[in-house]
Order: C-alpha cells, then structure tokens, then sequence
C-alpha cells in the first residue's frame, strides 16, 4: 500500500478554503475507529453534532463518503483523514463491515460504467480545483464530466460573494466615519446603489437587508439606534461569512443562507425529512423588491419545533394558498442546511385536519422562546412564538401582557380585529417578534383560528 503525499491530498480540496476547513481537525484526538488497508481509508471524527461523523475513503479509486451534513465533496472531515493518513497517523487493519460494503458497491459501480481503478502510487487527480471528471469523486455515482466548469463556476462566485462583502465593510466603515448625522443617509440612493452592487455579488439577501435600512432613517424618533443596530448585524454577517471555513458546519450554513448563498430545492428534498403532524400556526405577507413573500409559519405536535414556508410570486400573482391557517398536516419537512427555520413541505401523507391551534406559553415563556431563538441565529428578524395574554392600552400603542410581563403590539388593520374578539380578556394569539414589537397573526379560539396576518396586497382584505 502506497500512501498519498500531503500534496496530492490538498490537490484534491474543492476550495482553498475547504483545506483550511480542514486543517484544524488532523489532530489524532478528533477521531476514533482509524484505520487503512490497500483499498480504503477510513474513521469517525467528533464534530459538532451529536453523533460523531463517519468518514471513508477509496484512495485507489478516488472516492469518498461522509454522513456529515457538508454540500462540498469532499468535505473538510475526509481531507483531514487523508492528511492523517499520509502523514503516517493512520494504522493499518482491517475494514469494518460498513467499509466493506460500501467499497463493493463502488467497485460494482465502477465496473458498470467502465472506470478502471487509479493507481495509488499517483492518483489521478485534477491540480485545479475538483476530482478528475474520469474517476468517481463520491459515494457510487461516477462524477460528471462537466464538474469542472461546475467548480470553476462555483469558485466564481465564492469570489464575486467575498469582493462584495469586502465592499459592505468599506461602506459601513464610511458611515461610522461620517456618523448618522451625514445628509447622504436620508436619500434612498445611498442605500439602492450598495444594494445593486450586492446583488450583482450574489449576496441578495443582504440587498433586501440594506433596502429595508433605509426605509427606518427618519422614521422615529429613535431610529438612529435602530440603524446603528441593524448596522453592526451586517457588520456581523460580513465578517463571518468571509469566515465560514472557520465556523461550525451548522452555524457556517446559516451564515451563507444569511447572506444569499442559494441552495438547490433538489438538495434540501434530497435530506432527511423532519416528519411531524404540522400545526399551520400562522401566514404572514410582505413585499421584498416588486416580490410578494409569503411566510406560513408551522409547529410540530410531537416535536414543539418551529418551521418556516416561504412562498413567492411576482406583484399580484398568486400566491401558495396549500396551507390553511388553522388546520394541521401530518407532512415530511425539508429542512434548509444549518439551524435555519426555513423548511420544505414533502410528502403529505393525509388531508389537514381541523380545529388545530399551537400551545400558547405565558409572556415570559414567549420572551424565552425568542431568545433562544436569537441565541442560534442573532440576525433573525422574525421569529413565531404563540402567547395567552390581554390586549392593553401602553402610552400611545398597545401591549400584550400578563401578570409575567408585556410584549408591544405592532398597529395595523388587525388590532381592530384583535381587540373586539379579546374584548379585554385573555386569548392565545401567534405573533411574529420584530426589533420593533410584534405583529399579531392568528388569533386561535376553541373552536376555529381567525388570520388577521398582513397581506402584501392591500387591496385583498381577507373576512374574519
């Protein structure tokens, strides 16, 4: 048996950033169950989930598998591996029963297709970024022949994505230099023209981050502290995801779904699905660029979890009307990568029953949910909670309060609505938490819900 050089391991990395991903794990101490024969490679690495990460590679055919949740192929745990191994840290033995089986269905696979096995003594590897299109580069499937431009143009826009950040830092540096008092702030052009520049870096989420900006300059007497606030979240955003190879796998997926990395549909269907009788707790509509957005806002009977449907259509197209506020499904969720909210509806497997209504918790228990919330993902701008309390007078607004505390009520064509079927007493109701209050949706009574959530379209105004 032949080992690799540390060269050809890192010939093989997706990305630079993927071996410095993976540097910090060629360590001995982050991995049990090691082991080489003529044929495989293979070990369990202790990540940051629960479970440790199983990883194997065929380092004769180029191959490998990992049940770590990473999109990149192969991931910062199979480079680490390889790295122990060709610096000698990796004992020979035998293969386990796993290791056996999944090596013969790849060479099954391979003689299926044709392929013949690389030599070890010089994989056949691609010195650009990639596996050699004629080797499989995963589990069975032969790698495609066009995976090179794929990386290439991948590589592209990791790039045009970090040119981009790096312009979000200079502007923010501009604006703390020049302060909150500077005119410019007050004209919308300065705030469009680095959200155009950002879209074109493919951070579009951080774009509509930017717009809605601009629309708090001016808008209250405190707005400078909103802005000043929503200026160091991007500031945040920036830094770390010009850091993801650095970051928990979890928390790096966040980052780059924060900041408008798009993930395929097909790959989120394609994961483990989070099956659950579903609790449509509430639907919310904004408008984001000429785009109408639709959020369902979903809870898990058995699990308590949250999740979040978006829906989109362009101005007064239609949106999804599947999910009726009010009802449950016994459904499979798709969950995004990381510890997004953001789910996928799967299989539905039966029709929506009704009356359903989410446990409602206490203000304070509602403040707890939030912040654990906010404690995951510190940038969230909308986070679900369902709450019993009374509608009250507070100054010049209303509150939702209990004998635990008050939460603020956001105004809209819904506190009508709210306060003639509370009529001052308690009722359980689904909000939407924002920096600036909560925004009431649902109001659940025992025999039906009412959606008293905004729609996009002003002109449409639902019946309670």
């Amino acid at each position: 048996m032949t080992r690799w050089a540390p060269e050809q391991v890192e010939a093989i990395a997706p990305t630079p950033a993927a071996m410095t991903a993976a540097r910090p794990l060629v360590a001995l101490g982050r991995w049990g169950s090691t082991g080489a024969d003529e044929r495989a490679v293979w070990g369990s690495c202790r990540g940051s989930g629960a479970e440790p990460y199983d990883t194997m590679v065929d380092h004769v055919g180029v191959g490998f598998s990992c049940t770590c949740p990473s999109r990149r192929r192969p991931c910062k745990h199979t480079l680490a591996l390889l790295m122990l191994w060709a610096q000698g840290q990796v004992a020979d033995g035998i293969a386990p029963s796993t290791v056996d089986a999944w090596l013969t269905r790849r060479i099954r696979t391979q003689e299926a297709v044709g392929v013949e096995p690389v030599d070890t003594a010089a994989p056949a590897v691609d010195p650009s970024p990639g596996v050699d299109p004629a080797t499989p580069a995963s589990d069975d499937v032969p790698e495609p022949h066009d995976e090179p431009d794929r990386d290439r143009g991948r590589d592209e826009r990791v790039e045009r994505m970090y040119a981009g950040l790096a312009e979000l830092d200079r502007w923010l540096d501009d604006r703390m230099r020049t302060g909150l008092a500077d005119p410019a702030l007050a004209r919308y052009g300065t705030w469009d023209e680095l959200a155009a520049r950002l879209v074109d870096a493919r951070a579009g989420s951080l774009a509509n981050r930017i717009r809605r900006l601009a629309g708090l300059v001016g808008a209250s007497p405190d707005w400078h502290g909103e802005v000043l606030a929503e200026l160091g979240l991007l500031h945040l955003l920036s830094q770390a995801a010009r850091r993801l190879g650095e970051l928990p796998d979890p928390l790096a997926d966040a980052v780059a779904t924060t900041v408008g990395w798009q993930v395929r549909q097909a790959d989120v269907l394609a994961g483990v699905p989070d099956t659950d009788q579903w609790v449509v707790a509430g639907r919310s509509d904004t408008r984001e660029d000429r785009i109408e957005v639709r959020r369902h806002w979903l809870r898990g009977v058995n699990s308590g979890r949250w999740a979040l449907v978006l829906s989109f259509a362009a101005y007064r197209q239609s949106l999804d009307t599947s999910l009726e506020v009010g009802t449950s499904v016994h459904a499979d969720l798709h969950r995004y990568p990381g510890p997004a909210l953001r789910a996928l509806v799967g299989v539905r497997h039966g029709d929506p029953l009704e009356p359903a209504r989410p446990p409602a918790v206490d203000v304070a228990g509602a403040c707890d949910e939030i912040g654990s919330l906010l404690v995951g993902e510190p940038w969230l701008d909308r986070v679900p909670v369902t709450v019993r309390a009374a509608v009250a007078p507070a100054g010049s607004g209303w509150v939702l309060t209990d004998d635990t505390g008050s939460l603020p009520l956001l105004g809209g064509r819904s506190m009508s609505t709210l306060l003639a079927i509370s009529a001052g007493a308690p009722v359980d109701v689904t909000v939407e938490w924002t920096p600036h209050g909560v925004l009431p949706l649902t109001i659940h009574l025992p025999d039906r819900s009412i959606d008293i959530g905004p729609r996009a379209d002003d002109s449409f105004v639902s019946a309670a």
